[in-house]
C-alpha cells in the first residue's frame, strides 16, 4: 500500500469511525471498489482494527477529563474510600456499567473472529447491513423519547448498550449505529447516546486494535507498516474534528442524515454489486 492510499483510508475511517454509518463498512468499500491497497480479509481485518487506535487517542484527548474523573471514583469506589460524593458514586457506577457493557462485544468477537474475518467480509452483506441498520436507526430516532441523561444510566441500561455495541462485529452495522439505536430506543438524548457510545467502545477497540496489531505485525513489509501507521495518524486527526462537529450538531440536529446516507450508500451497493 503507497502513503496515498493510506491518507485516503485514514480520512475515511476518521470521517465515519464516530457517525452512525460503520467506519469498517467505508473503508472496505473504499479499499476494494477504489482499490487503495491491496489486502487479503484478514489483513484488511487487522488493518481496520489498527487504524482505528488512531479515532480512540481522538476519544482519550477529547473525553480526558471525563475518563479520569470515572477512573478515579471508580478505583475510590473499589477501595471504599469513604465520603464519596453523589457525583463521585455515579461515576464509579459509570465505570463498571462500561466495564460489564465491553464484554458482549469481546466474547462475539473472539466466538465469531474467523467469521468475521473471512464470510462476514462480503460488500453485500455490507450493503444490507447498511440499509437495515440504517432504517433501525431512523425509526430508534423517529420514537425515542430522548429525556435521559448519562447519569440516569442502569446496569440493565448499561448491559442493553453493550449488546446494541456487539452487534458492530457485523460489518456495516457500526459501532456508534448500535449503541445509539439502543440508547434512542431506551429514552436517551441524542447526545448522551452518542456520548456513552464514544466512552464505551474505548476498552473493546483499544484492546481490539492492539490484539490484531501484535498478531499481524510480524506478517507486514515494510511498507504496510508504514501505511497503517500514516492511516492511524491522519484517521486521528479528522476524528477529532468529527467528535467535536457531531456533539454540537446533536444539540438541535437528529439522525436522520446519516440514516439517508446509510441507505443510499447501501442501495448504490447493490447496484454496483449487481452490474
Amino acid at each position: 500500500m503507497n502513503p496515498f492510499d493510506a491518507v485516503i483510508l485514514g480520512i475515511v475511517q476518521g470521517l465515519t469511525e464516530f457517525l452512525p454509518i460503520s467506519s469498517s463498512a467505508h473503508v472496505q468499500i473504499a479499499q476494494q471498489l477504489l482499490g487503495l491497497g491491496s489486502m487479503s480479509k484478514p489483513q484488511l481485518t487487522a488493518f481496520i482494527a489498527t487504524i482505528q487506535l488512531g479515532t480512540e487517542a481522538a476519544v482519550l484527548i477529547y473525553f480526558w477529563k471525563d475518563i479520569t474523573r470515572i477512573i478515579g471514583a471508580f478505583f475510590a469506589k473499589l477501595t471504599r474510600k469513604p465520603d464519596l460524593t453523589s457525583n463521585q458514586v455515579q461515576d464509579a457506577k459509570l465505570g463498571w456499567l462500561i466495564i460489564i457493557g465491553s464484554i458482549p462485544v469481546v466474547v462475539i468477537g473472539l466466538v465469531f473472529k474467523d467469521l468475521i474475518e473471512t464470510q462476514l467480509r462480503s460488500l453485500w452483506i455490507i450493503a444490507f447491513t447498511l440499509i437495515g441498520f440504517g432504517i433501525i436507526l431512523g425509526i430508534a430516532d423517529k420514537v425515542g423519547k430522548r429525556q435521559r441523561s448519562i447519569s440516569q444510566l442502569t446496569t440493565k441500561h448499561g448491559v442493553l448498550f453493550g449488546l446494541g455495541q456487539a452487534l458492530a462485529v457485523i460489518p456495516g452495522v457500526s459501532r456508534s449505529g448500535g449503541t445509539i439505536s439502543v440508547g434512542l430506543v431506551l429514552g436517551y438524548s441524542r447526545q448522551a447516546a452518542a456520548r456513552y457510545s464514544f466512552l464505551l467502545a474505548i476498552p473493546a477497540v483499544i484492546a481490539s486494535g492492539l490484539y490484531e496489531f501484535i498478531k499481524s505485525v510480524g506478517d507486514l513489509d515494510q511498507s504496510m507498516l508504514i501505511a497503517t501507521a500514516v492511516a492511524t495518524l491522519v484517521s486521528f486527526v479528522i476524528g477529532f474534528s468529527v467528535i467535536v462537529g457531531l456533539l454540537r450538531y446533536l444539540e438541535r440536529g437528529s439522525f436522520m442524515p446519516f440514516v439517508i446516507w446509510r441507505i443510499a450508500v447501501g442501495a448504490g451497493l447493490l447496484v454496483a454489486l449487481s452490474v
